[in-house]
């Protein structure tokens, strides 16, 4: 196993342990000792109730013109994603409001959470939302959840799309200390204005390591440029 995936025969999805049990004529007893070793050498990722995967195809592929959850893009790459809640309560914040077509002293649903995968800090993440039909949330547990799960759930709304912008940044103090980084670091901000039936309805501030997120970008002559984002490569 570890000659074939060093020779690069595991392009596509990892096999199960089933298919390699049937493939080498061997106990599925024996399959998992084979795994729980390449998984201790790093070559391969594997959670309980997800396929394994190669250790080096752990990029998320999202594209970035889709609506898509960050909870969700870790958790389907094999990592757990677990958030430590920092903020969640009512508060007042003029600019988040305007930029939400609210009048200044509107009150707003703010969650603050720094996102973890596998327990490493991947992620500083800030939301306003309209506090009036979104009072439920303050009841929810965010540190493992989506928070358009919990939207959906607990108040019947459905973000639907929106605009959103990814540019580089340097990281302040306060996030480099969140984020366990040096100042001034390089990272990726990502500020999302999401839309619930065409009107802004939720507000995003995220501040993503730049050790831990990629940008990659897919083209064709018919289609253009489609950027995805993922993870990039730890050291």
């Amino acid at each position: 196993m570890r000659a074939r995936i060093d020779a690069g025969d595991f392009d596509g999805p990892f096999p199960g342990e089933h298919a390699i049990a049937a493939e080498y004529g061997v106990s599925r007893h024996t399959v998992r000792e084979a795994l729980r070793r390449i998984r201790h050498d790093g070559l391969v990722l594997a959670a309980r109730g997800r396929a394994p995967r190669l250790a080096d195809d752990g990029v998320l592929h999202q594209p970035l013109g889709a609506l898509y959850s960050l909870f969700r893009s870790v958790e389907d790459s094999g990592r757990t994603q677990r958030s430590v809640v920092r903020a969640l309560d009512v508060r007042r914040d003029p600019d988040a409001a305007a930029r939400l077509s609210l009048p200044a002293d509107a009150d707003l649903t703010y969650l603050e959470r720094l996102r973890l995968a596998d327990d490493d800090p991947l992620a500083l993440d800030q939301v306003w939302l309209p506090a009036t039909p979104t009072t439920a949330l303050l009841e929810a547990d965010f540190s493992h959840t989506a928070l358009y799960d919990e939207l959906r759930a607990r108040c019947a709304i459905v973000v639907s799309g929106g605009v959103e912008t990814i540019r580089a940044v340097l990281v302040d103090e306060r996030e480099a200390d969140v984020l366990h980084l040096v100042a001034p670091a390089p990272a990726f901000l990502i500020e999302r204005t999401g839309h619930v039936t065409g009107a802004p309805f939720e507000l995003r501030r995220t501040v993503v390591r730049s050790d831990g997120f990629a940008l990659t970008a897919e083209y064709s002559s018919q289609d253009g440029y489609q950027l995805t984002q993922g993870r990039g490569q730890t050291g």
